[in-house]
């Protein structure tokens, strides 16, 4: 069977990664993006090996070195006392364990780095999708300045609240009963912030804060309970002044400096995509979080999204019939990308743990992190598409 054109909604992460990773292969794709021009929002993003061996194999390594923070540990401190609760070697000794590098990089960086590799040709730019019709072989495009187009294969890479998956499943995001708060703010203006250039959980009651360096800014995450319940349409909502500041009152005095050293961002709801019973159907295939969206806690988001997109792109190279590709592609993806999601939804709850038995249980387990998730970093999305 002959492949199909391609078209993949979306010019995110996903969407450019996937193809740069189809004309890799030899095989044309045109992506369509709803926003006018190509700006990722959110502060930055963490790329660990499983996402940077991809990135590298696709020549983009010299473009996101640069800019990137490569971090000197993986800590988590004791929420009010700072004490170090476990510690993890990352640098060198991580890319010799786990054969690439970890960089923390502003998602401007990667964003950038991911178009210009791309270039303008089969970029479509202000095409907000509408309308997804399938007929024989064919689904035709609808968008919403009322142009329109065809393609044998449609790749949904739109996000948490994808378009292209209402044509395969009504299944929904589900908030977590969590939020956060995203910042970035210069080093200078967190002088008793202890080891700046480690990736750090602190760990408290109801809470924590995630900060990893990017260049001369500390980029952070802080997740509190709450609200019970989401009613805003978007992902994100205003809160009242000084929100985050109340949650983080009776902290560590260096994560009070950082919340308060710049204004507060709109609260982000956390939300997870439950498993999906299926990820393709009729000619149209989910990628990414329009797939499999899951909580931060693991900072595996981009890293699952940049997988999915390697391996797709390899199944749609070794098969010739479309359809057995989109098989192949599910079931290499479906169980790892379950598994992650379901550990980033425990994780939320064992980080806000009060001090107590619970709490120094779990302390006890972090000793062992890097083995406990060894299976997360060591991935290489050519072994499983040796072996399928």
């Amino acid at each position: 069977m002959d492949r199909p054109d391609i078209a993949v909604i979306g010019a995110g992460i996903g969407g450019l990664t996937l193809g740069l990773a189809l004309r890799r292969h030899g095989i044309r794709v045109r992506i369509y993006e709803q926003a006018p021009e190509l700006a990722e929002v959110g502060a930055a993003v963490a790329l660990a090996a499983n996402g940077t061996r991809i990135l590298r194999e696709l020549g983009l390594r010299a473009a996101l070195e640069p800019p990137s923070a490569v971090p000197t540990e993986l800590i988590y401190r004791h929420w009010a006392q700072g004490g170090r609760v476990a510690a993890h070697p990352v640098g060198r000794w991580y890319e010799e364990r786990f054969g690439a590098p970890f960089w923390g990089v502003h998602r401007a960086h990667l964003q950038r780095a991911l178009a210009e590799a791309w270039g303008t040709d089969d970029l479509h730019l202000g095409k907000e999708l509408t309308g997804l019709h399938r007929e024989g072989d064919r689904s035709e495009l609808v968008f919403a300045d009322g142009s329109t187009a065809t393609a044998g294969l449609v790749v949904g890479a739109d996000g948490i609240r994808s378009r292209v998956r209402a044509s395969i499943t009504d299944v929904v995001p589900v908030y977590s009963g969590t939020s956060g708060f995203r910042g970035l703010v210069t080093r200078d203006a967190v002088p008793n912030l202890p080891d700046p250039d480690a990736v750090q959980f602190w760990m408290g009651p109801g809470a924590h804060l995630l900060h990893y360096a990017t260049g001369q800014f500390i980029n952070f995450l802080a997740v509190v309970e709450g609200p019970e319940r989401w009613d805003a349409q978007g992902g994100t909502a205003e809160a009242a002044d000084g929100t985050l500041a109340e949650a983080f009152r009776d902290w560590h005095p260096a994560i009070r400096t950082m919340v308060e050293a710049v204004p507060q961002s709109p609260r982000w709801g956390l939300f997870a995509l439950p498993p999906l019973a299926r990820w393709s159907a009729d000619g149209v295939v989910l990628l990414g979080d329009a797939a499999h969206a899951m909580l931060p806690h693991h900072g595996q988001g981009a890293n699952q999204t940049i997988e999915d997109a390697a391996v797709l792109a390899g199944c749609l190279h070794r098969y010739d019939d479309v359809s057995v590709a989109l098989k192949a592609y599910e079931r290499l993806r479906r169980c790892r990308t379950r598994q992650v999601q379901r550990s980033s939804w425990v994780t939320s709850s064992l980080l806000h743990l009060p001090d107590g038995d619970a709490a120094a249980t779990r302390d006890r387990r972090l000793s062992n992190l890097v083995d406990d998730f060894s299976w997360i970093h060591a991935y290489d999305h050519r072994e499983p598409l040796l072996q399928a």
